[in-house]
C-alpha cells in the first residue's frame, strides 16, 4: 500500500502527458469544469470553428516532460492533485493482484498436469499470463475507468459520481467497461512479454528456484521491456477513458477501433505521441514488477517448503 502511495504521482503525470496528446478534430466536446465561480459545463471548439471556448476558460499549460509536469501540476492545482485517484487505485490493487497471480498459477499447474509436461516450455507462461490478465483486467476495469478520469484533471468525488451516473443512465452499465479493448491489448501482450522474458532469464541463468535478488532483478528488466512495447495501447486507453462525463456537441461518429485511433494519433502528432508518458510509466512499472514477482516467488517457495515439512512430519 505504501508503494502505491509513492508511485501514484507517476500515474497522474503519465496520464496528463498522454491526455494532452488527444486530438479532437472531428467533433466538439463538453466536459466537466469548475473554478468555483462559473457553471461546470465547458464546451470547446476547434481552432477552425467560427466559435471559440469561453473567455474564462483557458486550457492548462502544455507539459513538456515528466519533471515539467510535476512542477506545473503542483503549481496550478496544489500538491494534493498528484495523489488524485488514490482510493480507486488502492481498491484495484488487492483484487487485481490476487486474481491475476491466482489464475496464473492455476492455469500453469492445470496445463502441466493435463499435458503431462516434465519441463516447462517458454510458451506456457505466455499463455497462462495472458489468460490470467484477461480475467484480472475485466474484473477491475470499472475502477480503472474512474481512476483514469480522476487523474486526468482536477475533479472531486461529487463530479465523478455525476459523470458515472450520467454515463450509466445514457449508455447502460456496460459503459463502465469503456476502454477495455485497448486495456486488454496493453495488458495481455504485457503479460506475455513479461513472463516470456522472466522465464527465459530463469532458464538462461539456471534459476529454477530463484533467489529474492534474482527475481527482483529479472522482474525489473522484464517489466521495463513490456512497459515500453505496450505503451501505445496505454495511450489509447487513456484517451478513451478520459471521455467519461463528456458530451459531444456536434454529430458523433460511430465508435472507432483502437487501430484507427493509433493511426490517427501517429499521423497527426507523430510517433512520439504514441509513447507519451514513457518515463513515468517505466519508472513505475519496472520496480513494481520487481517487487511483485520477488514477493510471489519467495511466498511460493516458503509455502512449498512449509507444506513439504508438514507432510514429512506426519510420517
Amino acid at each position: 500500500m505504501f508503494y502505491i502511495f509513492c508511485v501514484t504521482p507517476l500515474d497522474v503525470v503519465k496520464i496528463r502527458l498522454q491526455a494532452q496528446q488527444k486530438t479532437n478534430l472531428n467533433n466538439s466536446k463538453c466536459f466537466l469544469y469548475c473554478n468555483g465561480f462559473v457553471e461546470d459545463l465547458c464546451c470547446t471548439f476547434h481552432s477552425n470553428s467560427r466559435f471559440s471556448s469561453p473567455y474564462w476558460y483557458r486550457p492548462s499549460a502544455h507539459l513538456t516532460g515528466t519533471v515539467d509536469a510535476f512542477v506545473k501540476i503542483t503549481r496550478a492545482e496544489g500538491i494534493a492533485s498528484l495523489w488524485s485517484g488514490l482510493p480507486p487505485t488502492l481498491l484495484m490493487a488487492v483484487p487485481g493482484t490476487v486474481v491475476y497471480y491466482t489464475m496464473y498459477d492455476q492455469i500453469l499447474h492445470s496445463a502441466k498436469k493435463q499435458y503431462k509436461l516434465t519441463q516447462q516450455p517458454l510458451w506456457l507462461p505466455v499463455v497462462a499470463g495472458g489468460a490470467a490478465r484477461v480475467i484480472a483486467v475485466t474484473v477491475v476495469s470499472p475502477l480503472e475507468l474512474i481512476r483514469t478520469k480522476m487523474q486526468s484533471q482536477k475533479l472531486n468525488y461529487l463530479k465523478i459520481g455525476q459523470a458515472v451516473k450520467k454515463q450509466v443512465a445514457i449508455q447502460g452499465l456496460s459503459s463502465m467497461w469503456y476502454g477495455l479493448g485497448p486495456t486488454l491489448l496493453r495488458d495481455v501482450p504485457f503479460s506475455a512479454i513479461y513472463w516470456f522474458n522472466y522465464e527465459f532469464l530463469k532458464q538462461k541463468f539456471n534459476q529454477q528456484k530463484p533467489t529474492f535478488g534474482f527475481s527482483f532483478f529479472a522482474g525489473a528488466i522484464s517489466g521495463g521491456i513490456a512497459a515500453l512495447l505496450t505503451l501505445p495501447f496505454d495511450v489509447i486507453k487513456t484517451h478513451q477513458q478520459i471521455e467519461l462525463g463528456e458530451a459531444h456537441v456536434g454529430p458523433r461518429k460511430q465508435a472507432r477501433s483502437t487501430y484507427y485511433l493509433l493511426r490517427n494519433l501517429y499521423q497527426i502528432n507523430g510517433y512520439k505521441a504514441l509513447f507519451a508518458g514513457i518515463v513515468p510509466r517505466t519508472v513505475k512499472v519496472a520496480p513494481s514488477c520487481a517487487i511483485m514477482i520477488s514477493t510471489y516467488e519467495y511466498g511460493k517457495q516458503f509455502f512449498q517448503n512449509y507444506n513439504a515439512s508438514k507432510a514429512g512430519s506426519t510420517f
